[in-house]
């Protein structure tokens, strides 16, 4: 019996089938035994995978036909051939690898894989080497030197990160939902799809807009999709005969201790969110990059192929989810009539928000931060300084457009920065200790400057422009700089050169990127303003670590080890997961502790615990609890990523004593890090809540600004 019921999916988009399907039916199956991957001619050695007649149910044919309907019979056979090579990787890699929890043979297995990436490959030994080389030499001369990196990246990702599936089934190890997400994106392959859906429709995205958000966001989206409707069909067979863990519905039944149909209404929830999150993001941001771009016709066509290619492939996929004996696909409803609550279903997810809901303060959760706070000894100094600072910064002048200041010396006093900052670096030297004061201090008051402007005004073209300008007042020469237009900008042209004179280029670069990363993703919150849409919470939760300014405060953190740590270990999966399980933590907080000043006064939408309620359809105090349970988790797995993780990677990468140290100091600042933010939260009063009267209305409009510096200055 099935363990649930399937959900109702949302698949707006129809399935169309490609005519060329028998054709590569015929083909595919001579191509997997020339490749020896059948059991009748398998590799001596190799257990058995496949017989014939299981490759022939499974219909991958089928999969590729519906998910690239349109490409001419020569390429559906090449495609179609990866995808064999990729589930028959899938399944020998767990019947010889994930079974056995055999961690040592699986790592000298992929280490070779790559060796087969390339137009002169070595000897093959098995049928996924034989397979991977044959493919290889079809697919990459067509395509461009940018292509075949992105292309090889996303295959050794689906390839190496089978690793970090393998040790949770040897741990029994179920990943957090925010964990699960993002490694699946690696380890299930939707980004390779994503590149081969490119090759099928016979373009290439421009390369100067690959990283950017929009092309960025519709490939993980897509992959989001692609990986959560795979998990609900094939949970039943994972979690009955494959020992499985790792999978989406078995996240959520764990992490919202919920039963499985439950569990699998809730993923399909979050593939509706990410479906539309998709939908979103090719009409609302695509346009701009077209334009910011200059994309001339030809450019704008191949973007709009590959978005219509991955549209297909999303119909496609689901289409042959319901037909492969692969997979738990029997359903009481038509597909055609399944569509219909879904469609209705999706409609509740992107209902606009009523600004200014009067909530009253938040009750918190216990934060799970075991770190003890130290304060720097210098902090008082630091306190006493950043006031005049800040007065000839001209902070607490007028600014351009905010004829009212935003900021006053006894409100800046109230903040407290001197706190976060004597936490968060608890060693630093008193001038250390002021520069970060005022980093603190700049970066904040930009945050509350830019949407007491351009959110008011409703104003992209503005807040582009504003965004535009901050790299000049960061030059990497240290040279000159323009005449600043605002306050942020004269902190900006004041603290750079304090903070890299005598910095490498590296650590230059590191620091303007995190400043630049922090106001561009500005642009996004007031996106999803002009629209009065609540984020979907994936894309909230990857957002909200650049808004917050995480990166910036973490990089500072880490320039007093670049001489110690190589470069290349920050650029490491376990790296990278280490810094933004500790950001997710921090970010998440200051939600909780922002709540009230934010959706209550200033009609704020991006935030943590609204897009949780907005997600479960539920209230704050039910949405409070699963934020707090969010917090434990990614600082749980910080923990766990540092103990079982960490020391492996300094062997495998040969660190010496030096850099072990210094990584060792480098983790120890994480978590003086997140204990600082914890105390500075509990201790400022940025975030001061109380009881409105309701007689007394609420603070909207023009004037709310300076309602809440006048109500600060009071108390």
């Amino acid at each position: 019996m099935q363990p649930f019921e399937l959900p109702d999916f949302y698949v707006p988009y129809p399935a169309r089938l490609n005519p060329h399907l028998e054709g590569a039916r015929t083909h595919t199956m001579a191509w997997a035994r020339e490749m020896r991957m059948l059991d009748e001619d398998r590799d001596p050695g190799t257990p058995d995978i496949w017989d014939e007649r299981a490759l022939e149910a499974m219909d991958y044919p089928l999969l590729c036909a519906y998910t690239h309907p349109d490409c001419d019979g020569p390429e559906l056979d090449l495609i179609t051939d990866w995808y064999v090579w990729v589930f028959y990787f899938d399944d020998h890699f767990l019947k010889v690898y994930k079974k056995p929890q055999d961690q040592d043979g699986a790592r000298t297995y992929l280490d070779r894989l790559p060796l087969f990436m390339s137009l002169d490959p070595p000897e093959p030994v098995n049928a996924v080497e034989r397979g991977l080389a044959d493919l290889w030499a079809r697919t990459v001369p067509s395509k461009s030197d940018a292509w075949r990196h992105r292309f090889s990246v996303s295959t050794l990702n689906l390839l190496r990160e089978s690793l970090w599936e393998l040790s949770n089934i040897s741990t029994g190890r179920i990943p957090n939902p925010v964990e699960y997400i993002e490694m699946r994106r690696k380890v299930g392959g939707a980004p390779w799809s994503a590149d081969l859906a490119e090759h099928a429709a016979g373009v290439e995205i421009p390369e100067r807009v690959v990283g950017t958000r929009p092309l960025r966001v519709l490939k993980d989206t897509f992959s989001d999709a692609v990986h959560l409707r795979n998990d609900i069909f094939s949970y039943q067979r994972e979690t009955e005969s494959e020992g499985e863990v790792n999978n989406s519905v078995l996240v959520m039944e764990h992490f919202l201790s919920v039963a499985p149909q439950v569990a699998a209404d809730t993923v399909n929830d979050l593939l509706t969110s990410r479906l539309r999150q998709f939908e979103n993001t090719a009409v609302t941001e695509l346009p701009h990059i077209v334009a910011d771009h200059a994309l001339d016709p030809a450019e704008q066509a191949s973007v709009a192929a590959y978005v219509k290619a991955l549209q297909d492939w999303q119909s496609g996929g689901h289409e042959w989810h319901m037909r492969s004996s692969r997979y738990m696909n029997k359903k009481s409803l038509g597909m055609s009539a399944s569509r219909i609550p879904a469609l209705l279903r999706s409609a509740r997810i992107s209902l606009p928000h009523v600004p200014f809901q009067r909530v009253g303060p938040t009750p918190l959760p216990d934060f799970d931060i075991p770190y003890r706070a130290r304060v720097n000894p210098h902090r008082d100094r630091a306190g006493r300084n950043v006031v005049p600072w800040a007065r000839k910064m001209g902070i607490f002048d007028p600014q351009p457009r905010a004829p009212i200041p935003l900021w006053s010396a006894e409100g800046l006093i109230g903040m407290a920065y001197e706190i976060c900052a004597a936490s968060i670096d608890p060693d630093a030297g008193p001038e250390t200790l002021d520069l970060a004061t005022q980093w603190l201090a700049a970066g904040t008051f930009a945050d509350d400057y830019f949407p007491a402007v351009f959110n008011r005004d409703r104003d992209m073209a503005g807040a582009k422009q504003f965004n535009a300008r901050i790299p000049a007042f960061m030059p990497l020469d240290c040279g000159a700089t323009p005449v600043p237009e605002n306050a942020f900008e004269a902190s900006l042209a004041d603290l750079w050169p304090r903070t890299v004179s005598h910095m490498d280029d590296r650590g230059r670069r590191e620091i303007r990127t995190s400043v630049e990363r922090m106001v561009e993703s500005w642009l996004w919150e007031l996106n999803n303003h002009l629209q009065s849409r609540i984020p979907d919470p994936v894309d909230y939760l990857e957002m909200r670590r650049w808004t917050f300014g995480s990166d910036l405060t973490m990089g500072l953190s880490r320039i007093e080890h670049s001489h110690e740590i190589p470069a290349h270990v920050f650029e490491t999966r376990t790296l990278r997961e280490i810094n933004t399980s500790a950001m997710d933590v921090a970010c998440l907080m200051n939600d909780c502790f922002s709540y009230q000043k934010e959706i209550e006064y200033e009609g704020e939408l991006n935030n943590g615990v609204l897009a949780i309620e907005n997600f479960f359809g539920c209230g704050r105090d039910e949405a409070l609890p699963i934020v707090g349970d969010l917090i434990t988790s990614r600082r749980r797995q910080f923990e766990h990523l540092i103990a079982a993780e960490l020391p492996g990677l300094c062997d495998d990468l040969d660190l010496d004593d030096t850099a072990r140290t210094a990584l060792s100091a480098y983790v120890e600042e994480l978590r003086d890090w997140m204990a600082g933010i914890l105390k500075w939260h509990r201790e400022t009063d940025r975030y001061d809540e109380r009881e409105i009267p309701p007689s007394l209305p609420k603070p909207t409009g023009l004037g709310t600004s300076a309602f809440r510096l006048f109500s600060r200055s009071s108390r």
